[in-house]
């Protein structure tokens, strides 16, 4: 099949850098960094209201007048898991008295928005690039995106998925390698399966499907940069080697801390924190509740039961208790300014 190599050309990128839309850890001066030193900023909004879409969006506006990218989470049908629910109460008790909480929420209160209300709030900016995660889109918000003019990249953790995003229309895939930190894009079959490492990944979507290819996870220097290109990407997607970067004030204290301190930091995938498999740094939370993944409830009920808890950690500096995404590079994560990271790469991939 005829493969497309005009990405770079198509968005007027000076260079094949991408920074991955990390929703817990994007700022809008981490994006324009980003943006103004020749990469791929990218907007992670799927934790953020409406109308904090709209300012984070306008924030970047005012800080750079470069191509850039929002990213959402794919609507996901929400089961019915009360059982589950009073299994992960019952397993996050100990840690709630731990931060003097009291007992974890006893329901989960529905969120205040959805899919819907973020996407219009998106579409009223009018982004240049959106981006996805999670699922297929709906086919009603494909047109509605695709008719703004917006270049639309959706991510796929097998070849199958990517066959089905390049069918349902998108412009571009991010082939998310098991390396990459945090949440897993897969929708389609087994999850374990989906855990598949970007050297094969990559030149297997490659050859499956006719869109530029982003490659994704485990990139931290220019020496990964080079092998995701040669593996056959158009460009790279970096997310964990900014989170260290002063522009990126989203990221908590503990967090920080930790991982630019990371030489002895281990990454695992699991579902303990949200209910959706992330590759996220083992602390003494993540430990205590890997043995009981099957007892929680998905994405994203138990992530509302562990949010009191994260942010009462993060008030206490607790980075034990913390969540800390993060891909299996982090070791080499730095506090180098993101503009100064960007520049060192294009420089050196000359």
């Amino acid at each position: 099949m005829p493969v497309d190599r005009g990405l770079l050309k198509r968005l007027g990128l000076a260079s094949p850098l991408i920074l991955a839309p990390m929703a817990s850890a994007s700022t809008p001066a981490l994006v324009a960094a980003v943006a103004n030193a020749g990469g791929l900023g990218s907007l992670g909004t799927a934790r953020l209201a409406p109308d904090e879409i709209t300012r984070a969006i306008r924030e970047f506006r005012s800080l750079s007048n470069q191509i850039f990218n929002v990213n959402l989470f794919a609507p996901l049908a929400v089961e019915n898991e009360l059982a589950k629910v009073e299994n992960a109460r019952r397993l996050l008790a100990p840690f709630y008295r731990e931060l003097g909480l009291g007992d974890p929420p006893a329901v989960p209160k529905p969120p205040l928005f959805g899919f819907e209300d973020q996407l219009e709030a998106v579409l009223a900016e009018r982004p240049p690039i959106f981006s996805f995660t999670f699922n297929l889109l709906p086919p009603d918000a494909v047109r509605r995106i695709k008719a703004t003019g917006a270049y639309l990249i959706g991510t796929a953790t097998t070849v199958r998925e990517a066959r089905a995003l390049e069918a349902a229309g998108v412009d571009a895939i991010v082939a998310q390698g098991s390396e990459a930190g945090g949440h897993r894009g897969t929708f389609m079959g087994d999850f374990g399966e989906s855990q598949v490492g970007l050297v094969v990944l990559v030149p297997a979507i490659r050859r499956a499907v006719s869109v530029p290819v982003i490659a994704a996870g485990g990139i931290m220097d220019v020496a990964g940069v080079r092998a995701a290109l040669a593996l056959g990407a158009d460009a790279a997607q970096l997310g964990t080697v900014f989170l260290g970067s002063p522009e990126n004030t989203a990221i908590n204290a503990p967090y920080r801390a930790t991982v630019l301190d990371a030489a002895e930091a281990t990454t695992v995938v699991s579902r303990v924190y949200s209910g959706r498999y992330a590759r996220m740094i083992r602390n003494r939370y993540v430990a205590a509740m890997l043995p009981h993944m099957a007892e929680l409830p998905g994405y994203p009920t138990m992530g509302a039961l562990t949010q009191p808890m994260i942010q009462a950690a993060i008030a206490q500096g607790r980075g034990d208790l913390v969540q800390m995404l993060a891909g299996q590079g982090v070791a080499r994560t730095s506090a180098e300014p993101a503009g100064a990271l960007v520049q060192r790469l294009a420089a050196e991939l000359v």
